[in-house]
């Protein structure tokens, strides 16, 4: 899912939210959103919570990630504290 934030914070512009079955599945998300963005030359600024991998957070200045584990997604709701946020439909063909 992705948020569309810019009209609601200067946090980020958006937040990309996603979820993993396990701590393992998290990392090697985390690991390939990272690497593939590496080879177009996008670096993260920070990047927070790889050695618990239950949400890892990716902060690319105006582009935030969020890969949670989906216990821990259902816990925190991201979603629903930025309830007043645009959704950007991702086609998953």
């Amino acid at each position: 899912m992705i948020l569309q934030l810019g009209n609601l914070t200067i946090i980020a512009d958006y937040f990309v939210i996603c979820s993993g079955d396990s701590p393992i599945h998290t990392r090697a998300i985390s690991d390939w959103i990272e690497e593939s963005l590496a080879r177009l030359g996008i670096k993260p600024l920070r990047i927070e919570g790889q050695s618990y991998a239950h949400w890892i957070l990716l902060d690319y200045g105006s582009v935030v990630v969020h890969v949670f584990e989906k216990e821990t997604r259902a816990y925190y709701e991201l979603e629903k504290l930025w309830i007043d946020a645009d959704r950007i439909e991702i086609n998953k063909d």
